[in-house]
């Protein structure tokens, strides 16, 4: 991949031809490497898959919601890759149940849209799922839409926490009962599920901002060249920063 990133676009490696039919002037065009490690590449499929994303949503204002699981269920997750679908198929389950709770009679059809993220701000290992929940639901029996604003956030947290121990309880693993009953012991609010309300005044790009934001790491690097403050070679040491989540504090970090 690197060694792909360094020629990308080196005319060299080859490229196509193209001419004007009509007043036949030639232009020379480089391939480029594709690659998801190349910042050119990468940016350019990024802005493609959202667009295309963009294009897909209904017009009304989202709810960008995050979900998160406990520290010590990362390792599970890291060990066998086959587990993050797990996580899919929690989410579709807490916002199916959550919108056919809210008026059963009426059968309502929710909208949202999933992206798996890997990793945090600190780059350590950290899988979470971003989903786009559109705040309005369709009613199949008087075809129209009905706005869903409120949220209970007791209840996601929970419901979240329950679907996603009850999925991985039957994987198997090593160690996870015991894990699963500390959970219920001592985590009596759920997991950690990110699902605040956008002010009014900055709806405006509501749909964009939230799909721009959650396919940023879907197909490029995970840190910007930008956040390399200084590589040492002879020692193989990095210095680089980021933003830590929690507070915005600026953090610095120096690793091997």
């Amino acid at each position: 991949n690197i060694d792909k990133m360094i020629h990308c676009g080196d005319p060299s490696f080859g490229g196509a031809m193209y001419g004007c039919p009509h007043c036949g002037k030639l232009k020379f065009v480089p391939f480029r490497c594709h690659s998801r490690f190349c910042p050119t590449c990468g940016n350019k499929y990024t802005m493609d898959r959202t667009t295309g994303m963009s294009f897909k949503l209904v017009n009304v204002t989202h709810r960008h919601c995050v979900f998160t699981i406990d520290e010590n269920l990362r390792e599970f997750f890291l060990k066998d890759r086959s587990l993050l679908d797990c996580l899919f198929h929690s989410v579709n389950s807490v916002i199916t149940r959550m919108f056919f709770k809210m008026n059963k009679s009426k059968n309502f059809t929710p909208g949202f849209i999933m992206v798996l993220h890997t990793f945090g701000r600190d780059l350590k290992w950290n899988p979470h799922i971003h989903c786009l929940v559109c705040e309005e639901a369709f009613d199949t029996k008087k075809n129209k839409m009905k706005n869903f604003s409120f949220i209970s956030y007791k209840k996601l947290r929970k419901t979240w926490m329950y679907q996603v121990l009850d999925l991985l309880s039957k994987q198997e693993l090593e160690n996870f009962n015991y894990l699963k009953q500390r959970f219920y012991k001592e985590l009596v609010n759920g997991f950690y599920v990110y699902a605040k309300k956008k002010e009014k005044d900055n709806d405006d790009n509501n749909v964009d901002d939230c799909v721009n934001y959650i396919t940023r790491y879907t197909s490029r690097p995970p840190m910007a060249e930008n956040r390399i403050i200084k590589y040492e070679d002879d020692k193989k040491m990095i210095r680089w920063w980021y933003n830590r989540h929690e507070d915005e504090k600026y953090i610095e970090v120096y690793e091997s």
